[in-house]
Formats: C-alpha cells, structure tokens, sequence
C-alpha cells in the first residue's frame, strides 16, 4: 500500500469511514463515545465539513469541523480571545488506522480541516483526552497551542481529563 490521498468526504465514504472508526477504538480507545452507532456519530448534523484519508482506494483515516455545543475548548477560547463564537469551531472526529499512520495523513487531514477553516474565518478548537499522547505530540507538532484543561463527559455520567487546544493563526 502507497498511495495516499486525503480528500473531502463524499457519502459513500460512510461505511468505510465506520469501520475505520471501530477498528480505532479497538486499537486505541479513541473515541470513548461514538463506536455503538459510528456512521451517526460521523454523519452527525453539526458537522460543517470533513476530510478522509484514503489509501489505495480503503478508508482509512477521517477528520471533521464541527458547529460548537458547548464544549469546553469553544468556551475556554471565546473567553481567552474575546472572540466571538461564530468565529469557532471545533475539530473533532480525527481517527487514522493504526496501519496507515506512516503515511501522516493525521496531519494531512489536520491541515485540510485548517486551510478549510483559514478560509472560512473561522478559528478551531479542540479537546483530546489526556491519555492520547501521541495525538497531543501531533497537535504540538502542527502548532497547536494549548488553552487548558477540562473533564470530557461521556458514556452515562463519565469523566476523562481533557487537554484545549487552538489552532495555529492564520
């Protein structure tokens, strides 16, 4: 395998994506919501746009910009920045096969997502949990700056400590 691409998601890319999804979560515990219905949590009305990392005809990686609701890192920003929320929005959905990292499409579909937003003047957010340190290290990496701590809520009343994250200025 070689040739890889990362282009905007299409609907046919759903059920490759989902099964990308819950090979991840079986790899990595990523993400701790979202594995018992991938194909909603990926299609998901809040998204405003989203990438996918193909190789050699497979899905294998996914990344989206999501409309903000609520989350921490949205509101950390618009308190640090003084932005106004309109402005922000939250990248979120970021998963690459454990077998095609090698070929960086994390920070492919991370700079797509990016350009995507410079464009749209928008600022993105994020929130990783903690545990994930080798996304942190690719969020660092890329620029990323970190804005602060939260607890991300999931599951039936669960809690995972969460580091914010916003992205390079343009």
């Amino acid at each position: 395998m070689g040739n890889a691409v990362v282009r905007p998601y299409q609907d046919a890319d759903l059920e490759g994506a989902a099964a990308a999804l819950v090979a991840v979560h079986a790899t990595d515990g990523y993400p701790v919501e979202g594995v018992t219905d991938p194909e909603a949590w990926i299609r998901s009305a809040d998204v405003r746009a989203a990438w996918v990392g193909d190789l050699d005809g497979k899905i294998v990686g996914h990344v989206s910009v999501m409309r903000p609701r609520g989350e921490d890192a949205v509101t950390l920003w618009v308190e640090q920045s003084g932005d106004d929320e309109r402005h922000v929005a939250v990248l979120a959905r970021l998963f690459v096969l454990q077998e095609a990292r090698q070929h960086a499409l994390g920070a492919q579909l991370m700079q797509a997502a990016t350009s995507w937003a410079q464009e749209q003047g928008i600022r993105l957010v994020l929130d990783v949990m903690a545990k994930d340190a080798a996304a942190i290290r690719l969020y660092q990496r890329l620029g990323w700056t970190k804005i602060g701590e939260a607890a991300h809520p999931y599951g039936e009343g669960q809690l995972m400590d969460a580091i914010c994250f916003v992205a390079p200025a343009a």
